[in-house]
Formats: C-alpha cells, structure tokens, sequence
C-alpha cells in the first residue's frame, strides 16, 4: 500500500483516496439500486399496494439487522489495515480468519429472526392482510443472510488490504443479475411459478450468494492476496483475538444501528401525519440516501488511509489522511447540497408528478440541502476514527446527537409546534450538526494524542 510519506502532497493523497473511495462508491450506489428495481417492479404486480407495503415492511426488518451485521464486522477493515500497514500480513489474515466465526454466529440469528418473523410482524401491529406477504418475503430473503454476513467479512479484508475494487464488482454484478431474477421469479417465467415479493425475496437470496462466490473467487486467484494467505488453512477459534475484534466492532455495530434507528424513526414519525407528508419525506430522504453513498466510500477509503499509517508508525501521516478527507468530503457534499437547492423540482420529478406531495417534496429538499454538510462530516470522521480503532466514544456521541438532540427536537417540532415533516427535517440536521461537532473534536484529540506518544 502506498505510504504517505511526504504530508504536504495534497493531490496524491487525494488521488489515493479517490482511488479507494471511488470503487466503494460505485458498489453501493449498485447495491442502492437493487431495492430501487424491486421496488418498481413490485409496482407491477397485481396486487401493488399490498406487495409494495410487504417489501417495505419487510426490508425494513432485514435492514435493521444488517446494519447490526455491517457495523460489527466493520472491524476487519482498520485491523487488516493497521496490521497491513505494519507489514504483518499473516496476522492480518489470522485476525480475518478469525472474524469468519463472528459473521457465522451472526448469520445463525439473522436467518432465524427473518425465517420465523410472523410473530414478530404481528406484535408490531402490522395490517394483518400485510403480514403474511411480509413474512413471506422475510422467510425467501433469509437464506441469503448467512451469505450476506460471509460477503461483509471478505469485503471489509479486500478493502483492509487497500483493493476495494471487488465492491465495486460484485455491487454492479448483483445489481444485473438481480432484475432477470426478480422477473422470472416475481412474474412467473420460463415455466417457474409467479410467486411476487417471495419471488424477490428468494432471487435476493440468489444474488448474495453468486456475489460471495464470486469475491471468495476472486480473493483467491488474484495476486493482490498472494502474501496474505487468507484461505490456505482455517484455525480453530482463539477467544481472545475474537474478543478483541467483537470489544471494537460492537460499538461500531451499536453506532450504525442508532444513526439508522434515527432515519426509521423519524420516517415512522412523520407517517403519523398521513399519506402526503409521508411521501414527500421518502422522496426526501431516497435521494439523500442516494447522494449518502459519497460520503459511505471516502469514509472507508479513509478508514483504510488513517489505519495503514497508524500501522506503518506514521501518526502524522494519519492525521492528515483524515484531514484530506474532510477537504474531500466539503467539496463532494457542496456539489450535492446545490442539485437540491437549485434543482428541487428537478429530483422530485424523478420520483412523482402528484399535484398535491410534489410541492412539499420541493420544499423538503432545502433541508436536504443543508442536511448534505453535517452528514458528510460526522460519517468521514466516523471513518477516520475507525482507522484508529477508536469506536466507543464516537458510539456514545451518536446516541447522544440523534435521539437525545435530533428525534427529541425533531418529535417537538413536528408534534407540539407543528411544523410537519419539516419539523423532524430540522431535528435531524441539528442532531447531525451535533454529531459532527463531536466527532471533528474527537477526531482532533485522537490524533494528538497518538502523535504525542509517538514522540514520547
């Protein structure tokens, strides 16, 4: 991995982000568009509205495990690239090795939460017409999740080692494959039974396991891994080196969770209002979501950037890999702040003509709009103190920015002063301002102190 040997680089440092970040970002816009495909094509089935209620309550549950799965093995990245950094390939490896068992007993209660989620879908009070499609997408897509849980360990190894190209492949391969497979399955062709959202569940699952195939496949042939060894032996599991990953990794995995909570609360909220505020919020928040998956890859890019130098020794070096990333991330999130600002119209019309939820849409995105700059900000630092390791503090400081300031201001605006979805827009901003503020701060103190013991 190329070190950062001289600080005042600016356009190589960039450039190496980019080339990190740049693969990331293509694999999740991918992954982003494979739910916006079955979402469209649930649309055309006989019965949409309760298909599309279906796949939205049901990719709701399965989302909020995944981000459980995403965040605690999220910890392989910084520890591959500070042992990466530090030139301890087999150790880098072993730790991997290691993180397999963590994403095997991840993957157990995840199948069965999703296989056996009826009870689950009716203690939440969902429409009982709805509940059976639900449950039965949830029992198609579950045996995709121990896959998913393999495809999360052996990305977050490649983009440790500093190749995050396979995320990119098997985003784009998966986004491919997933639309023949949604027609065929969902709309009964070829002689296969139409069996709708099941149908879309079942080829998700298909598609998570070709893509594990096809990055096991490609970890193993490619000579970017050759030094590494990952899949020439697998040890019985050491508790302590599991221990140690899972202390790292459960406080990014509980971060994650809360941010996401924040988005699925407040997306609840603002359905208590009825159908027109909810539907100008989800044409708010998809596109947001969208333009997020900028800030997503420079946040691993660096992760992997500040976790290598802090491997090689050089804590300078990662400092400002992480300051970079904040030039980065201000330059990309004002690019995204002005297409909504100067093109409100624009990106609602992508999504609906109605008379009556466009206007409010438009309106929503000048909150997008600024919405763009603290979110940018507080997920790069996220990134920068992964590298470091450093994930307990920026947990706390989470929870603390989006439910104590962001859903408690939003809740009292929207409700008490009512103000409507802009309320909670204006409580998500504040509390992501908040989390910013901290995470810049934390950012500032983590790096000081690494290059004060260092000079010690």
């Amino acid at each position: 991995m190329n070190s950062i040997t001289n600080h005042k680089n600016h356009p190589a440092e960039i450039r190496r982000t980019m080339q990190l970040a740049t693969p990331v970002i293509i694999g999740q816009v991918a992954v982003f568009s494979m739910n916006f495909v079955d979402t469209v094509m649930a649309g055309r089935l006989p019965e949409k509205e309760i298909a599309l209620a279906a796949l939205g309550i049901g990719g709701a549950v399965w989302s909020s495990m995944l981000m459980f799965v995403l965040g605690t093995l999220m910890v392989v990245q910084p520890s591959v690239a500070q042992l990466d950094g530090a030139e301890m390939k087999s150790e880098a490896a072993f730790q991997t090795r290691q993180a397999f068992y963590i994403a095997l007993a991840l993957g157990i209660p995840y199948w069965l939460l999703c296989y056996h989620s009826e009870p689950l879908l009716t203690g939440f009070g969902i429409d009982p017409v709805i509940v059976p499609e639900a449950a039965g997408y949830l029992r198609a897509v579950s045996w995709g999740a121990p896959a998913l849980c393999m495809v999360f360990l052996f990305r977050f190894f490649s983009e440790g080692t500093g190749n995050t190209q396979p995320t990119m492949f098997y985003g784009v391969a998966g986004a491919l494959l997933n639309i023949p497979l949604n027609y065929i399955l969902m709309f009964g062709k070829f002689g296969v039974p139409a069996m709708g959202t099941v149908g879309c569940g079942y080829a998700t699952s298909i598609v998570l396991w070709l893509q594990l195939l096809l990055l096991v496949s490609y970890i193993a042939v490619h000579r970017h891994y050759r030094p590494f060894s990952l899949l020439s032996r697998l040890e019985a599991p050491d508790w302590k080196t599991i221990l140690g990953l899972l202390k790292v990794g459960l406080p990014i995995a509980v971060a994650i969770f809360v941010e996401g909570s924040l988005f699925v609360g407040a997306a609840l909220l603002i359905g208590r209002l009825g159908p027109v505020p909810a539907a100008a919020h989800l044409v708010a928040i998809n596109f947001s979501a969208l333009l997020f998956m900028i800030p997503i890859g420079l946040a691993s890019a660096i992760s992997i950037r500040v976790g290598n130098a802090v491997g090689r020794r050089d804590m300078e070096g990662a400092r400002y890999a992480g300051r970079i990333g904040l030039v980065i991330v201000l330059f990309f999130q004002t690019i995204s702040a002005s297409i909504l600002f100067f093109f409100p119209a624009w990106v609602v019309g992508i999504y609906t003509d109605d008379a009556v939820v466009a206007p409010l849409a438009v309106s929503l995105l000048f909150y997008a709009a600024i919405f763009q700059y603290p979110d940018g900000l507080q997920m790069v630092m996220a990134g920068a103190l992964r590298g470091y390791k450093d994930t307990r503090m920026p947990m706390l400081y989470m929870f603390i920015s989006f439910w104590i300031v962001g859903m408690t201001l939003g809740y009292n605006l929207t409700f008490n002063r009512e103000m409507g979805p802009a309320g909670m827009w204006i409580g998500m901003i504040a509390g992501l301002t908040v989390g910013a503020a901290l995470m810049l701060r934390r950012f500032h103190h983590t790096s000081n102190r690494y290059i004060t013991a260092q000079a010690h």
